[in-house]
C-alpha cells in the first residue's frame, strides 16, 4: 500500500475567441469522451527526507532550514490548457529544547499557464500564472487557501490581457483539512454505491478524511473555467492505500446558469508485485459525476451480477459520466527502504461524458491536495 508520511496574430485571435461568451459557453458545455484528458508528468523530490539538519539545534529528523519538497510538473488538461511549473512544500521546524518554531509549514505555487489553439494545438501562448502561498497548520491539518494574503502572497490565478480577452486575477479561498496528525482516533466507515440493481459496500476500519470546507477555486485560465466552490471529503484507507468519497460537491455559475456536480467513487491503490525492487504502483481512478441523476432506470445490472461486492464497488460503469484512468508512480526509496526520496509520476486520466469545466475543476482540486495525495 502507499503509506502516509505524517511529517511530511493567430494565437492572439484564439485567445480573443475564448472571451466570447456565447461561443465559449457552447464549447464548454459540450461533453468529452476521450482518453488522456489530463496527461503529463510530475517529478517529486522529497528533499526534506534527504537534506537533514546537522546542527543539532532542531528536533531530531528535521530537515535543514529552507529545504523544501519540490513537485515539478508539465500537465495538459482538456487538450487546450497546459500547466507547467513547481509546487513546493515546506515543513515546520522547531528548536530541539524549547520547541520554538523556526520555520512554518506552507505550500508555494509557481505555475505557468499556457493555452493552445483548438484548431492547431501546436499554436500556444503563455497567458498567465498560478502563484501564491498556502500556510499549513499541521496541528489541525488545515491548509488555509486564503492565508497567503497576509504575507502579500495570495494564492491566485493571474491572467494577462491578450487580444480581445481582458486581464483578470482571481484568488483561492477556503480550507483544506488534511489528514489527521494523530491516527489513534480514526473511525471505521462504510461506503455504499448502487451498481445495477443492487447496493454494494466497502467497509474501512481506519478512514482518515481529507475535508474540503468551502474551498474556492480561482477561475481561469480562460473566463469559461468559472470560479468554483468545493465542499465534501475524500477519505484515505490506511490498510489499503485507497481513497473513497461519498460526495465532493462542485458548485459554479457558467454563463448565468448555476451548476452542481457531485463526485462519488474511489481511487484504488494498486502495487506492482515487484514494488520493493522497482518502486512501481498506480492509482486506479473510478470517480463518477452526478451518479444519482445519470443512472438509467434499467442500469447495467447484467454486467455486475456475478461480481463480489468489492469487485462491483470498484467496477467502472461507462453508462454514467466518470473519470477513469491512472496516475502511475515509480518511486526511489531511501537507504532504510521505507519512504520514497523521489517519485516519477505519470498522469493518464480519461473522461467519459464530462465537460471541460468538470475536468478543469477536478484537476485544480487535485493539485491543491498535492501534499496529502503524494505522501508515502
Amino acid at each position: 500500500m502507499r503509506k502516509l508520511h505524517t511529517g511530511w496574430s493567430r494565437t492572439l485571435g484564439m485567445i480573443g475567441t475564448l472571451a466570447v461568451p456565447v461561443a465559449a459557453f457552447a464549447q464548454e458545455t459540450e461533453t468529452l469522451t476521450k482518453d488522456n484528458v489530463i496527461v503529463g508528468t510530475m517529478n517529486i523530490d522529497f528533499r526534506t527526507r534527504t537534506e537533514l539538519d546537522t546542527s543539532g539545534d532542531y528536533k531530531a529528523g528535521s530537515p535543514k532550514i529552507g529545504v523544501k519538497d519540490e513537485y515539478k510538473f508539465d500537465i495538459i488538461v482538456a487538450d487546450t490548457t497546459q500547466f507547467t511549473g513547481t509546487i513546493t512544500r515546506q515543513p515546520n521546524i522547531f528548536t530541539k529544547t524549547l520547541q520554538r518554531s523556526k520555520q512554518s509549514a506552507q505550500l508555494g505555487f509557481d505555475v505557468s499557464l499556457t493555452v493552445m489553439n483548438p484548431k492547431d494545438l501546436k499554436q500556444k501562448k503563455v497567458v498567465g500564472k498560478w502563484v501564491g502561498t498556502v500556510p499549513i497548520d499541521t496541528a489541525s491539518g488545515a491548509y488555509q487557501l486564503a492565508g497567503g494574503k497576509a504575507q502579500q502572497s495570495a494564492l491566485r490565478i493571474a491572467v494577462d490581457a491578450m487580444g480581445k480577452a481582458s486581464a483578470f486575477t482571481d484568488e483561492f479561498a477556503g480550507r483544506l483539512m488534511g489528514k489527521a496528525e494523530k491516527k489513534e482516533g480514526l473511525a471505521a466507515y462504510t461506503y455504499k454505491r448502487v451498481v445495477g440493481k443492487k447496493t454494494v459496500e466497502v467497509k474501512v476500519s481506519k478512514s482518515d478524511p481529507m475535508r474540503f470546507d468551502n474551498i474556492v477555486l480561482g477561475k481561469g485560465p480562460a473566463e469559461v473555467y468559472p470560479r468554483t466552490t468545493v465542499n465534501g471529503r475524500l477519505d484515505y484507507d490506511y490498510e489499503t492505500g485507497n481513497w473513497y468519497t461519498d460526495g465532493i460537491r462542485f458548485t459554479y455559475n457558467l454563463n448565468g446558469k448555476e451548476y452542481e456536480d457531485i463526485v462519488t467513487g474511489s481511487i484504488k491503490w494498486v502495487e506492482d508485485p515487484n514494488r520493493e525492487s522497482n518502486g512501481k504502483g498506480y492509482y486506479d481512478f473510478n470517480l463518477r459525476f452526478n451518479e444519482e441523476k445519470s443512472r438509467t432506470a434499467s442500469g447495467e445490472s447484467a454486467a455486475f451480477e456475478n461480481m463480489s461486492d468489492e469487485d462491483a464497488f470498484f467496477a467502472v460503469d461507462n453508462s454514467i459520466p466518470c473519470m477513469t484512468g491512472m496516475i502511475s508512480y515509480v518511486d526511489t526509496f531511501g537507504g532504510d527502504g521505507d519512504l520514497p526520496t523521489s517519485s516519477q509520476v505519470a498522469f493518464n486520466l480519461n473522461a467519459n461524458q464530462l465537460t471541460k469545466a468538470q475536468i478543469m475543476n477536478f484537476f485544480k482540486l487535485w493539485m491543491i491536495c498535492i501534499g496529502p495525495t503524494n505522501d508515502e
